[in-house]
Order: structure tokens, then sequence, then C-alpha cells
């Protein structure tokens, strides 16, 4: 909206011509959703403990049951922060922000159906339906950059300047991967306060400043990255730094409020979105590490159950684990949350590491 508006206006206020800048956009998008975030948050809050408190979820510790009433849809306070953000700050031309809005909206209504049903019958959607929604959802987005975008089908392979497989057929499979995959991952990672919305900051931030670097045809070629018309993806993410950094301020210990898969399936698709639209979706293997980590202990923990009848944790996702060997919640998040900075930092670095 003030991006089109700039067009009419700087003939008359010369300065308003720095709204067409990307870095002014990315930095005034971040601010804006923060500041929206602290404004209304307490009013969210007050009014969703009256609609949407939920139980603490089940295969939990006993410490959890402290958390029952506690609201549990904040992501769908997160998403209104975004996708009223989007409509000031971005560049509503764009394919980049249509692909946004139908992959927040899409995953966001999965997760909003399934909290409804956590908070009306105490249980959520059926696991198996929940991922048949997911799957075509994912099928639709990917379709849609196909169609919309038609993007290059190469993938870059981090630390390696010279390798960029193509997908060819197999690219629309890869994107419905992506999105499911890490949707889920970042489900399993939202079970303590502040823990996921901390690593989705995090890799936010890293996939802004990769979508600002493929979008300037002098630093994608200085870096060995493809150049791609990605640079409003990064306004996108800063908006959801900003939105994300404003939920914290309540999600910290002790939480007054849950983000909800509303919100963790819809963000967790969102950083999928990024890294495919900047062709660099195998360094969220580095910079969602631990996304990665708290999947895979929990695949570890169901197969060794299922083939020998033993566990390798006392609980799974790994951050239970720590939760039972006595650390407090607050110190896992912490730490959690550096490793976090950590892998992020590193992928950031492999983009000269090549």
């Amino acid at each position: 909206m003030v991006f089109m508006l700039a067009s009419y206006v700087e003939g008359y206020i010369p300065w308003f011509h720095v709204v067409h800048y990307i870095s002014v956009r990315v930095v005034a998008g971040m601010l804006t959703s923060l500041f929206l975030s602290l404004l209304f948050g307490d009013a969210f809050i007050a009014y969703s403990k009256k609609l949407f408190t939920t139980k603490a979820r089940p295969f939990t510790p006993e410490s959890h049951k402290k958390k029952d009433n506690i609201p549990s849809m904040g992501g769908v306070f997160i998403l209104s922060v975004v996708l009223a953000t989007m409509l000031i700050w971005c560049d509503l031309s764009k394919v980049d922000v249509l692909l946004s809005v139908i992959t927040l909206i899409g995953f966001g209504f999965i997760g909003f159906l399934d909290d409804l049903y956590k908070a009306i019958e105490q249980k959520g959607l059926h696991s198996k339906t929940k991922f048949r929604l997911q799957l075509l959802v994912g099928l639709g987005v990917a379709c849609a950059i196909v169609f919309l975008k038609h993007p290059s089908t190469e993938v870059c392979v981090p630390f390696f300047k010279n390798i960029h497989p193509h997908l060819g057929l197999f690219y629309i499979p890869w994107v419905v991967f992506l999105l499911v995959g890490v949707s889920n991952a970042v489900n399993l990672t939202d079970g303590l306060d502040g823990l996921a919305i901390g690593g989705l900051i995090t890799n936010f931030s890293v996939y802004s400043v990769i979508a600002y670097l493929a979008g300037h045809f002098a630093f994608a070629h200085y870096l060995h990255i493809p150049f791609a018309a990605s640079s409003e993806m990064a306004v996108i993410g800063a908006i959801l730094v900003g939105a994300s950094l404003g939920f914290l301020w309540f999600n910290a210990h002790p939480a007054q409020i849950f983000m909800g898969d509303v919100g963790s399936l819809s963000l967790g698709a969102m950083l999928a979105l990024m890294a495919i639209i900047t062709q660099q979706e195998l360094l969220l293997v580095v910079s969602g590490g631990l996304f990665v980590l708290e999947t895979l202990s929990v695949i570890a923990q169901l197969t060794c159950w299922r083939l020998y009848r033993k566990k390798i944790f006392r609980m799974a996702p790994i951050h239970h684990h720590f939760e039972l060997q006595g650390w407090s919640e607050s110190k896992i998040t912490m730490r959690f949350n550096i490793i976090s900075v950590v892998l992020c930092l590193l992928a950031l670095i492999s983009l000269k590491m090549r």
C-alpha cells in the first residue's frame, strides 16, 4: 500500500521515493510488525482466554500441567500482524507476495482446524487427515510456484559453488516435501516457552539476508549464488522477524500465550518457501539444525521402540528429555536458541566458503 502510494506521492514529496528501496522497507516492515504485536498483544491475549484455551499437550512431562488454560492460538495473532504489515510495506504486484499469502493462509488454516478441535473436543485432527491436508496445500503451493514464478529447478549444495543438481520432474514433489517437512519440524519443536519462535527468528533473519543478496546481481555474482528476483522475500522475512519478536515478548517463559499449530505449521511452511524461492533449500539443514535435531529425535525414538521396545531418550522430542533430566525450561530454551544462532551464522558463512 505504502509502496504503491509512493509512486503517486514522490512527485510532490521527493524524499518519499526512499520507500522504493528494499533496505528501507525491510527495516520499516520489521519495526511495524514488532510495534503492532506489542500494541495489540495484551488485548488479543485477554480476548483469546475466553475462546482458545486448551489442555497441555499429551505425552509431555507432568510439569506441563501448569500450562493448562493458557491461550493456544497465538498463531492467529502472528498471521494477522504479518498479513497486515505485508499489505502496508510489500509490493503487492510481486508473485512472491501472493505465494507467501497462499502458504501462510493454507497451512495456517490446517493448524487452525487442529487447534479448534482441541479447544472444543480436547482432541485435534486425526494425524492422517492432518497430513493429507498438508500434502494437498503443499501441492497447491508447489503448482502455484511452477505456474506463477517459473522457477529454476536447480538446487544449491552448501559449501560447493559448482554443484547445482537439476530436479526436473521431481521439483514439485521436492517442494511439497520441504513445505510439509519443515512445517512439521517446527510443530515438533514448539513444546517449550519461546523455543520454536526463537529458532524461527534466527532462520527468518538468515533467509531475509539471503533473499536480499540473491536479488542483487552484483552480490549474487560475487557469492556464486543464483540470481533471482527474490528481493521482496527480504521484506517479507523481515516482517516475519518483527512479528516473531513481538510474539516472543508474550511467549517467553512463563508464556502468556502459545502459537499453536496455526502458528507452527504456517511459519514453518513459510520458512521452507523462503528457502525454495532463494534456491537454498539444502542450507536449511544447517541453519535449521535445531528443527532437524528435534525431528530426528522423534524418528529415532519411534524407530527404536518399534524395533526393540527400547527408548533412546526419556521422552521425545529431545527438549523433553532434558526436562526430565532436571534442566529448567528456560535453560533448555536459551541453550537451544544459542545453538540455533551458531548454526545460522555458519549457514551465512557457507555462502562465502565455496
